[in-house]
């Protein structure tokens, strides 16, 4: 990747393409009995901070069930690829219906947790473990049973067609033969 951790954190909340933090890696949380989930301090490196010195950010619904978590110019720069302007189509009409009712922007309190809302939690099936995953220029947050089926579902990518359309992709972004023989 060529980039150090600190390099990374230069431009948070700049698309990965603008060379702005980029969220990758898994872990695992437990919920606790408030609804607060701590929030890994790679993960927290990558949301900026408000007037106040605490992290922030935009917590919405996901796609195939899990939470996404984008620092404000992340979701700024996805909603923009929604059609949103005030007499759209019925169809952009009902994703920003979806979309908007349930972002929330949240604050990690001082000990890097967030706040998880009831309805998100019970759209993202939330119960007490959650697994959260740096996608690009987002978190997402799953249940921990759903992402479980989610990589069982999908464990066909981690074998060797798998890795050869990885290895297609990776060698038409990088201009190289990707390295395999």
């Amino acid at each position: 990747m060529g980039q150090s951790g600190s390099e990374w954190t230069e431009g948070a909340g700049a698309s990965p393409e603008e060379g702005g933090f980029v969220f990758c890696g898994e872990s695992n949380h437990s919920v606790d009995s408030k609804k607060r989930v701590f929030v890994p301090k790679r993960f927290q490196q990558g949301l900026p901070m408000d007037s106040q010195g605490s992290r922030v950010a935009v917590l919405t619904r996901g796609l195939d069930g899990c939470l996404y978590l984008f620092p404000e110019k992340g979701f700024n720069r996805a909603i923009k690829r929604l059609n949103t302007e005030a007499f759209a189509s019925k169809q952009d009409l009902r994703l920003q219906r979806l979309i908007f009712s349930v972002s929330q922007r949240i604050t990690l309190d001082g000990s890097g947790r967030l706040l998880l809302p009831a309805k998100l939690v019970e759209m993202g099936g939330i119960g007490k473990d959650v697994v959260m995953v740096g996608v690009m220029d987002r978190v997402e947050i799953w249940s921990a049973a759903r992402w479980a089926e989610f990589s069982a579902a999908n464990a066909a990518s981690d074998d060797e067609a798998g890795f050869d359309e990885l290895e297609q992709l990776l060698s038409g972004a990088l201009g190289t033969d990707g390295g395999r023989s």
